[in-house]
Parts: C-alpha cells; sequence; structure tokens
C-alpha cells in the first residue's frame, strides 16, 4: 500500500496545482505500468480508491461540514477559528481561497483519477473469478459518480474526467463540462454499477454493493425532480429484502453494530490503527467546546446544533438524546459520532453515506410529488412510529411535505444532507433568507483558477 500511495500521489499531483514535480512523472508512470500487472496489485489499487474516501477533503471532515454547516440547524460555535473557513460555510460565504474548498476539491479529482486508472488498467487483468472483477468495475464506477454528484452539487460545472491522466500536462487546459453532461455520466456510471454489483451479503457489507449504486441514482434522480425513475430505483431498493430499520435507535450508530442492516454504504474509519492515524477528525471539528467527556478535551465547537433544533425532538421522541445531545448551556451535538478512545482525532465512527431511513424518508416525498398521499403517509409513518411518535395524518400535500422534511431534518442531521435537500428542493432563499443567488454554488479553490486559466470562476466570486 505505501508503494501504491507513492506512485498514485506522484501521477495525481497535477490535479491538485502543482507543477513543481512534473518532471518525476515519466518514470513514475513506467513504474506504474509495471505494478498493475495482476490481480492482487489491481486488488491494492482498488483499496487505495475506497482510501480517498477517508480524506480530509471527502468525509473526514469536508464533506460533512458542506453538508450541514450552510443548514439552518448547524452553526459554527467559534467562526473565527480555522482561518474562518468553517464560519464562512455557516454563514454561506465562502470565499474561493476556504481551505475546506480547496481540499474538497482536490481530493474529489484524486479519488476520481485513481478510480479512473483502475478501470483503465483492469480491463486487460486476468481475474480467477469474473464475477468479482465485474464486481470491481461497479465498485469504482460507484466511487466516481458519487464523487461528481457531490462537485456538481457543490460547484455546479466542473471539469469531466473519465480516463487515467498518466501524463499531468494533459490535465491542464480541461475546461468545465456542463451540469448536464456530468449528470449523465453520473448516471451512466451507476446504471452500469448496478448491472455489475452483487446483492449484499454479510461477507460483502463493508463494500459498495447493488442497493448503494441504486439508492445513490434514486438520490440523483430525485435531485433532477425525476420522481417517477426515482421512485423505481428506490422501491427497487426496499423489495431487495437486504436493508431494514432497526426497531431500536440505539442500536443504528454504535461502532460495535456497525454494518447493520440499515447502512447501504458508509466511510469507514477505525481507533487505534497506524498511531492513532486511521480515525475520523469530526467529533474535534464539530462537538462543542465545552463538551467534555471523561478526559475527552479539545473540541472545535465547528458544527454545533442550535437549541432550538435540539428542542424539535419531543420528549417521547426516541431519537432524543441518541441521535443528539446537549450540554448545559442548551448547545446541541451530534451522538451519532463516537467519543474517541484514543486522542481526540481518531474517532472509530463510521462516516454513514446511505442509510435506509433516508431511503423511506425519499420515498416518502416523492409519493407526496406524485400525488399519492396514501402511499407518502404510509413511509413517513415507518420513521415516527420508530421514533415512539404517533402516526401523522394530513391530505394536504403541502402539510404531509412539511412533515417529511421536519423527520428528515430529526432522523439525517448530521449526516450532510440538509443543505443538499435544501438546493434540490430550490428552498435555500426561502427557508435560510438567502437573497444572492450566486452563493448557491461555492467558488472554485483560487489555487484551482490561478493554476489553470482555463478554470472560469463561478459568478459573484
Amino acid at each position: 500500500m505505501k508503494r501504491i500511495s507513492l506512485i498514485l500521489s506522484v501521477i495525481l499531483f497535477s490535479v491538485i496545482g502543482c507543477q513543481k514535480d512534473l518532471v518525476q512523472i515519466p518514470q513514475t508512470t513506467k513504474t506504474a505500468d509495471n505494478f498493475y500487472s495482476n490481480e492482487t496489485e489491481l486488488e491494492e489499487a482498488v483499496k487505495g480508491v475506497y482510501a480517498t474516501l477517508q480524506f480530509t477533503g471527502n468525509y473526514n471532515t469536508a464533506m460533512p461540514a458542506i453538508g450541514e454547516l450552510p443548514g439552518e440547524d448547524a452553526y459554527d460555535e467559534t467562526p473565527a477559528n480555522d482561518n474562518g473557513y468553517y464560519g464562512q460555510l455557516d454563514d454561506i460565504n465562502v470565499i474561493s481561497q476556504n481551505g475546506i474548498i480547496q481540499d474538497n476539491w482536490a481530493d474529489s479529482y484524486t479519488g476520481i483519477q485513481r478510480a479512473n486508472i483502475v478501470l483503465n488498467r483492469i480491463k486487460d487483468i486476468t481475474y480467477k473469478d469474473n464475477n468479482l472483477k465485474n464486481a470491481r468495475i461497479g465498485e469504482m464506477k460507484f466511487i466516481r459518480a458519487l464523487y461528481y454528484f457531490n462537485l456538481v452539487r457543490i460547484y455546479g460545472d466542473v471539469p469531466l474526467v473519465t480516463t487515467e491522466i498518466s501524463n499531468p500536462l494533459a490535465s491542464f487546459g480541461q475546461t468545465r463540462a456542463a451540469k448536464i453532461d456530468v449528470y449523465k455520466q453520473i448516471e451512466a456510471d451507476l446504471n452500469e454499477a448496478i448491472l455489475l454489483l452483487p446483492i449484499r451479503t454479510v461477507a460483502n457489507k463493508m463494500r459498495v454493493v447493488k442497493t448503494a449504486a441504486q439508492t445513490l441514482l434514486g438520490k440523483v434522480k430525485l435531485t433532477q425532480k425525476d420522481y417517477a425513475s426515482a421512485e423505481t430505483l428506490l422501491l427497487a431498493v426496499e423489495n431487495s429484502g437486504v436493508h431494514q430499520l432497526l426497531a431500536d435507535v440505539t442500536t443504528v450508530f454504535p461502532v460495535a453494530n456497525e454494518l447493520n442492516d440499515e447502512i447501504i454504504f458508509s466511510v469507514q474509519f477505525a481507533s487505534g490503527l497506524n498511531s492513532n492515524s486511521k480515525g475520523s477528525d469530526a467529533y474535534r471539528m464539530f462537538n462543542p467546546t465545552g463538551r467534555v467527556v471523561g478526559s475527552m478535551t479539545g473540541t472545535k465547537g465547528h458544527g454545533v446544533l442550535k437549541s432550538s433544533f435540539y428542542n424539535l425532538y419531543d420528549a417521547t421522541d426516541k431519537r432524543k438524546n441518541v441521535y443528539v445531545g446537549a450540554i448545559a448551556s442548551g448547545i446541541g451535538y451530534n451522538n451519532k459520532i463516537a467519543v474517541p478512545a484514543t486522542v481526540v482525532t481518531d474517532a472509530a465512527s463510521d462516516w454513514v453515506v446511505l442509510r435506509y431511513a433516508d431511503v423511506i424518508l425519499m420515498l416518502a416525498e416523492i409519493e407526496n410529488e406524485l400525488a399519492k398521499p396514501t402511499q407518502a403517509l404510509s413511509y413517513l409513518n415507518m420513521i415516527r412510529t420508530r421514533a415512539g411518535l404517533s402516526s401523522f395524518s394530513s391530505s394536504d400535500k403541502t402539510e404531509i411535505f412539511n412533515e417529511i422534511d421536519l423527520q428528515r431534518r430529526k432522523e439525517l442531521v448530521w449526516e450532510g444532507h440538509r443543505w443538499f435537500d435544501l438546493l434540490r428542493q430550490d428552498r435555500v432563499q426561502t427557508v435560510l433568507g438567502v437573497s444572492d443567488v450566486n452563493k448557491l454554488l461555492m467558488p472554485l479553490p483560487a489555487s484551482q483558477i490561478a493554476t489553470d486559466p482555463s478554470l472560469k470562476q463561478n459568478p459573484g466570486y
């Protein structure tokens, strides 16, 4: 793995905008060409693609922050700290020099390049089990689609790279592809992944499986307001029989029960490994500065919850003090991340990207949009019933939508959905009072614009 990381990091250096080491590429490319020569080596490369999901700019801290902080429930308790990067997300006033945005862009394209390398090389490699080879192709297609789905929602038009870049000079001059073309590629990748990926079993539940690709494509279709297609995909997940809502909400997020039947896809972290470097930094970054558990201190307060949001949970709501908690001051916090057992930067909790509860709530929203209130209420009340709440009843589309929206906030809090929900529903301006439509997209990183003038900045930045 060290050898692979060194090879890939040099090949990918151009993606993060540095020309200093370009002269190293010919020799490094030759080494990489020789290395990817058999199934064992390709399997190591596949692990390297999964590893990018754990990067700071992806699901360690950047994607959670981007998905939650601009919303109405989370906020930055210490906005001036850490160069004001998290505070800018909270204020929906991000500048192009923001380090979170720079990490997100660079780490996303690193993951895309690694996936492209595997997809380029694997076709010429013989696997003992061709089904395994097909599964790996499906996994890489899914991860590439996931990265592009994140990028297109955050930045709008983005460079669309689907082939391996072996010469860094080829990465310059990549103009931004139109959103419609990016979505076409996302859908193509996910449709192929659905055909190639296996169903979920005990043996493969830690990897990308068929229902993960179906769920992600369903979310892509919902984002584009193609409700009929989204319904078909998400019903396939429901009817697969491999996922369920766990009866007890206290069992959904504990480290000891990770990869349970409610989890469709998660980015895995582990504590106490490699000098405590394989855990997540989410606990430190997003917990209140005044929260002290045992001897664990050093939290940054960059993603706490408003006391008004914590108080939205009824006293009888089983999710209260399970999904969320509150300190004596009333500030709330995400309780889905376990307290680290080693150091504050080494949380063991996986980051859940796709969860069956989200599928149920998306289906509720879709059925409501398709004028099927009975079905919508059925899905909505699955979530309410598990939470210990009485059934909700209404025949009014707006009332049903508002209740679904409230349950999305309370069920999926701090799973990185809120900002993207408001974007896809065209409600950022009404819910958050954002008057500048240019703020609906983040700026491209200034470092990228400076390195490659062919990249044009988003309006207003």
